[in-house]
């Protein structure tokens, strides 16, 4: 026999369809006001994938001294938008080929990765690499690491939103802001917003 909070949890997980991509591409600022508005995504929490270490904080990550990457962790509803779709926005938003760099960030911390959280997010993730290599729509080979999720931690609270909160500060007008017009730009029919129009 079930016991009623046991049965209480399997329906949810039945109800449930909520699905995680964990991903890092960079500064976590940059892709967390990105796919904040893509629809189908419920919620983007900023945090820290990847480390070998079972705890981390942004000095200790940002010295490199855990192996972590500031990744995202991002909730979505694959009935609404899938897994591949949410990479091909990754693979949009950041450079790839650039090995522990994004632009003036440089160190593990900014790497480019791909946490899988099942064989068919792996299976996914080989083969968005494999076509944007095909197509050679990057001039330099891709070195996006794929590996599987391990852990994350969220990261503090002041880094959380941070865009949306602080929309005039120089790194957010130089940098995030041109990134988000870009995504806006060529994914415009898949903005909440324009679900919402």
């Amino acid at each position: 026999m079930t016991h009623p909070d046991e049965e209480d949890a399997l329906n949810e997980s039945r109800t449930d369809s909520r699905e995680l991509a964990t991903l890092a591409g960079g500064c976590f600022w940059c892709l967390e006001p990105v796919f904040e508005e893509v629809q189908g995504v419920e919620d983007v929490v900023v945090g820290y994938s990847g480390g070998a270490h079972d705890q981390a904080t942004y000095s200790e990550v940002s010295g490199g001294r855990t192996g972590h990457a500031e990744a995202i962790q991002v909730s979505f509803d694959p009935g609404r938008i899938g897994y591949r779709d949410l990479l091909e926005v990754f693979f949009t938003i950041h450079d790839p080929t650039t090995y522990h760099r994004q632009g003036a960030d440089v160190g593990p911390q900014y790497r480019s990765a791909i946490f899988y959280h099942s064989p068919e997010q792996k299976a996914t993730a080989e083969s968005v690499i494999e076509d944007l290599t095909a197509e050679a729509v990057w001039p330099r080979p891709i070195v996006t690491e794929v590996a599987p999720f391990a852990g994350f931690f969220p990261a503090e609270e002041y880094h959380q939103e941070y865009f949306r909160k602080n929309p005039g500060a120089g790194y957010c007008r130089v940098v995030i802001a041109p990134k988000l017009a870009k995504f806006r730009h060529r994914y415009s029919g898949r903005l909440k917003a324009a679900a919402r129009a």
